[in-house]
């Protein structure tokens, strides 16, 4: 899956699942004050990302550092290159 393919399905689950317009999707908006996610929020994105992708992101603690969009693809594409070496 290339870096393109990771932002646009991400994009879809927050717009799937949080009813976030796509014109707000953009790398630097931050998911709290941009996209009104709340703690109770990042469980629910947590789950839909892990569906999505087919990873598991609960205990990985990279995932704390996510602060916008443009860190959530970096961390996803991330997590995409290690699954994929250890496919190998």
């Amino acid at each position: 899956m290339n870096e393109n393919e990771i932002i646009r399905l991400t994009n879809e689950v927050f717009e799937e699942e949080f009813e976030v317009p796509a014109e707000q999707l953009i790398p630097e908006a931050h998911i709290f004050t941009d996209l009104g996610l709340d703690s109770l929020d990042v469980v629910d994105l947590i789950v839909a990302l892990q569906k999505k992708f087919g990873v598991k992101v609960r205990n990985d603690t990279r995932v704390r550092s996510v602060r916008t969009l443009r860190d959530l693809y970096y961390y996803l594409v991330q997590i995409q290159q290690e699954q994929q070496t250890t496919d190998q």
